[in-house]
């Protein structure tokens, strides 16, 4: 039977029961698993190995690369900034970054980028991986480029440029970059072991991904020109990059985020809150309720399957069933990370793990460990 560490309020042993399922059963190699209810840490457990081919135990402070669960830490770094008088989300994004006013964007809303339906949804060819870690350079392409359909009228997820998108107009208002705001205004004040753009010094911790099996669907069928294949290939993202300290060590705020589930947990239960973190309040309960403003809902022209995106995050739809009826927003990084914020119950559910599986929107290790979650304070 696989060993798991921390601790776990007896609501909660359902999940504890599934953690250990799956690490005996060889569904996960390491993993943790997070629960934040009113504010408390309730579940923080992990266990297995730092790799497939290491059995180094996964310790309290493992970290590894949550892909696109890095995307609700940059929503809530702007956010802070919407509750903040600083950004206007329905202001143009030429109001902050007037450089993107070009081929056909001049009208583009942030909140476009927010929920994916800017028609920018990844860079035009040739991109190189070496210009993705180069911030001037991959802003640069982004502000020239045209949309790849007419801004505002469907999503199409914007897989890997997001964070830049974003980050940028975080960057024209602050002066840092998206990583080092995420860090100053709620890692490093909080406590919470979260980083966009790691320091070398960290390295040591990361545990290794095991990448995912060949996905089952084909998506070549639509034609090289369909924005599915060109975001998805602009530039091509192989679960290995993640081992580059190049990577490790860059802002990319819509993929390269590195923490546990603790740390996810704890960062996103400021939105479970309705804007607190412990007894401080970081940002007011309109600005948490902008999450649920639904910008594009229907057919998701990247991802091909129906897609509820609100300011920042996904909220529930018929993709999503284990989701009941009530105010959840959450996301999922590639692989099968997860985080679900549950406003009505305050409480923040978290999956973290280092064996990658395929899955859109995560998969079944993380969709039964929420849906535990969500039983236990149905």
């Amino acid at each position: 039977m696989a060993e798991i560490q921390g601790v776990c309020d007896p609501r909660f042993e359902a999940l504890h029961q599934l953690l250990q399922h799956n690490l005996g059963s060889g569904a996960d190699t390491g993993a943790s698993v997070a629960v934040m209810l009113g504010g408390e840490l309730v579940v923080d457990l992990w266990g297995g190995s730092v790799a497939a081919n290491d059995a180094t135990p996964w310790q309290h402070d493992t970290i590894v690369n949550v892909w696109s669960t890095t995307k609700t830490m940059m929503a809530l770094s702007a956010l802070l900034l919407v509750d903040r008088g600083l950004l206007d989300v329905d202001a143009p994004v030429s109001t902050y970054w007037p450089e993107f006013a070009q081929n056909g964007k001049e009208n583009v809303r942030v909140r476009q980028f927010l929920g994916h339906t800017s028609g920018v949804s990844g860079w035009e060819k040739p991109i190189t991986l070496d210009e993705v870690f180069d911030w001037e350079r991959s802003t640069e392409k982004l502000a020239s480029q045209a949309p790849w359909w007419e801004p505002g009228t469907q999503s199409g997820y914007h897989a890997m440029n997001q964070g830049h998108l974003v980050g940028e107009v975080v960057r024209r208002i602050t002066g840092m970059k998206l990583g080092e705001f995420f860090r100053k205004e709620i890692a490093e004040p909080f406590d919470i072991d979260f980083h966009i753009g790691l320091s070398e010094q960290e390295f040591g911790r990361v545990a290794t991904l095991t990448p995912p099996p060949p996905p089952s669907g084909d998506l070549r069928a639509l034609g090289r020109e369909h924005p599915a294949i060109k975001t998805f290939t602009g530039p091509l993202i192989l679960a290995k990059y993640a081992a580059l300290p190049e990577w490790r060590a860059a802002d990319i705020p819509a993929a390269n985020g590195h923490g546990n589930a603790r740390s996810v947990a704890q960062a996103q239960n400021v939105i479970s809150t309705m804007g607190k973190i412990g007894d401080t309040r970081v940002m007011s309960q309109e600005a948490v309720e902008e999450i649920f403003r639904v910008q594009a809902d229907g057919f998701d022209l990247v991802l091909q399957i129906p897609v509820t995106f609100g300011l920042g995050y996904g909220l529930p739809n018929e993709t999503t069933p284990y989701f009941p009826d009530r105010r959840i927003c959450f996301w999922c990084g590639y692989g099968g990370s997860m985080i679900v914020n549950d406003l009505d119950n305050e409480m923040t559910v978290a999956y973290v793990m280092n064996r990658m599986d395929e899955g859109l929107l995560g998969d079944v290790r993380g969709h039964s460990i929420v849906a535990a979650a969500l039983a236990a304070v149905a």
